[in-house]
């Protein structure tokens, strides 16, 4: 029997050791953490090799109970027996894949069994199917949501399955098998399950730590790297990045590039990789032009032209901003064995990152030079086409009516105020926007009393966001454009309106001449000129409008020589959470 006993410690040694190289694979691991279909495929013809290989190199007993040991078992008389580790790969095919991959290794191993004993011990099959069945049914009832069961329950059920094994071979090959083999078989099977099922699990729980100390450097090296990228890519800022990348990582070195320049280069090799030199390495060349990543593992694929450059390996990956590559991640290695599967998934993740801070930063920097684009336009309108034509009407008030003069005063300071105020906001609300196209109408109708009469229809809260000088755009240009020649009966309405549950709709309407045919299809796809700026202000609310909430919000414009239409849709917001009225 203790000869016996280690005898089958070998086999379980090389069955262990297979093991350890599988779960090594990363194949393997990914296998085994879940249980869809193609994976339990997969695990059902592995550990059916396995389940193969334990009959080969079992240990042959005689039916005069004497031990026999060849290298592999090919054929086995049918009066002889085999002690062996089947036991153990069906245990563990099903502990680790479930019932019916179990069932399906276990029907493999007793088939196996069954046929090269010269078609005998058919028993083996049924036992064997039946250990796989029972041991994953039971096996995924109390691991609970854990991906395997605890230890003590794998030792459960890996004692379990050779007791099981022990009462087929007791009832059909009888009592003195079982006493020869029971210890044994029972006692390293059972061990054996336990050492397979724990290897999985150390490798996944190891995996699983430095999974998380990557995600804890990574959020802090992206959280240390995006004020740099959100400035663009530059030498000030590329080196920054390269340093704090180098810091947090076993990278020899890091580079960043542009499209055509070495932007930084700190490690190994940075004395022939100088920032602000063209690129030297036909490696990052060709992820530049190709926009794919390119890994080397070879001095000579990175094709760096000096003689005596350290860099033996790199990974370079392109750094791409709405799908058009604008310069290249590298990470260098002085040693070829360096490179793994782990530095490359962690340099694909980073170039990633990468590029959405850049799409960040670039987003930022257009966003704010739009910003103050519309606003300096703004100011250009309102100043030369109102301000003096303001102060002349308050001149000439002076002279025939004090109080008309002070009224006319307050409404240029509530103008003047509002403009100030609302040029600083993307958005108003309504009631904002309003007192600012009455403190001008009020102005106007003091330069030309009764000429233009301005009237409202809103059946929407007064808090609704909508973009500032939207409404005082298009009033300015009815009442500068729209009635020329025309002292009286000058209508503009303002209807604000619910569209539907998303938007709400906005136009504004004149009874004047209409737009001249010729410059109608422009007025929204580029500044006018000969119009005074008027199309400039259209033309600026109408990417304002694009930028805020897409195309959906931009100018429609209807037009005849009895008038003139302008409509937008804003989508519902609200100051102070109100709901639309």
């Amino acid at each position: 029997m203790f000869n016996l006993l280690i005898l089958l410690a070998e086999r379980l040694g090389f069955i262990l050791i297979l093991a350890f190289l599988l779960v090594n694979t990363s194949f393997f691991r990914n296998l085994i953490k879940s249980r869809k279909l193609k994976s339990q495929i997969w695990l059902a013809l592995i550990f059916s090799i396995f389940v193969i290989i334990s009959n080969l190199t079992g240990v042959e007993i005689t039916n005069s109970r004497e031990v026999v040991m060849p290298t592999i078992i090919t054929n086995l008389s049918q009066s002889y027996s085999i002690a062996n580790t089947r036991t153990l790969v069906i245990t563990t095919a099903s502990l680790t894949a479930g019932p019916w991959v179990g069932v399906f290794v276990g029907l493999v191993g007793g088939v196996h069994r069954f046929i090269f004993s010269n078609f005998s011990d058919s028993f083996y099959i049924v036992s064997s199917v039946l250990i796989g069945f029972l041991v994953g049914k039971i096996g995924d009832r109390v691991k609970g949501n854990q991906l395997y069961p605890s230890n003590i329950w794998v030792a459960i059920l890996g004692l379990s399955a050779e007791f099981v094994q022990m009462a087929f071979i007791c009832i059909f090959r009888g009592f003195g098998l079982v006493k020869l083999v029971i210890v044994p078989m029972t006692f390293l099977n059972t061990v054996g399950s336990c050492l397979f099922i724990e290897i999985l699990k150390t490798y996944l729980s190891n995996e699983r730590q430095l999974r998380a100390v990557q995600t804890k450097d990574v959020l802090e090296l992206t959280n240390k790297t995006l004020p740099y990228f959100r400035k663009g890519l530059d030498l000030d800022s590329a080196r920054h990045v390269c340093e704090i990348i180098k810091k947090y990582t076993n990278f020899d070195a890091v580079g960043l590039t542009d499209k055509v320049n070495v932007l930084a280069h700190v490690g190994a090799g940075a004395d022939h990789h100088i920032a602000n030199e063209p690129v030297l390495t036909d490696l990052s060349k060709t992820v530049i032009l190709t926009g794919k990543k390119q890994i080397a593992y070879t001095k000579s694929e990175i094709g760096c032209p000096h003689d005596h450059c350290p860099l033996a390996a790199a990974i370079v990956i392109p750094l791409q901003v709405n799908q058009e590559t604008i310069g290249a991640l590298k990470v260098y290695f002085t040693d070829s064995d360096k490179l793994t599967v782990v530095e490359e998934n962690l340099v694909d993740g980073l170039g990633t990152i990468f590029s959405g801070q850049l799409a960040i930063g670039i987003a930022e920097e257009q966003t704010s030079l739009i910003n103050e684009a519309e606003i300096k336009a703004l100011q250009v309108q309102i100043s030369p086409h109102f301000f003096f034509n303001a102060l002349n009407t308050i001149a000439a008030l002076m002279r025939v009516s004090q109080d008309k003069a002070r009224e006319a005063v307050v409404q240029l300071s509530v103008f003047f105020r509002s403009s100030l105020q609302n040029g600083q906001e993307k958005e108003v609300t309504l009631e904002q926007e309003k007192k600012h196209i009455d403190a001008y109408m009020n102005l106007e109708n003091l330069r030309f009393p009764d000429r233009f009469q301005l009237k409202y229809q809103i059946e929407v809260s007064q808090e609704v966001l909508i973009p500032a000088f939207c409404l005082q755009i298009f009033v300015e240009n009815a009442v500068r454009h729209a009635f020329k020649g025309q002292k009286k009966n000058n209508l503009i309405v303002v209807k604000i309106v619910p569209y539907n549950q998303d938007y709400f709709k906005i136009q504004v309407q004149d009874n004047g001449q209409g737009i001249n045919p010729q410059i109608l299809p422009q007025i929204l796809e580029k500044p006018i000129q000969q119009t005074r700026g008027t199309g400039t202000a259209l033309y600026n609310l109408n990417r304002r409008l694009n930028g805020l909430y897409g195309s959906i919000s931009q100018i429609k414009i209807t037009t005849k020589p009895t008038g003139t239409c302008f409509t937008i849709l804003i989508p519902w917001q609200h100051k102070k959470g109100e709901s639309p009225s």
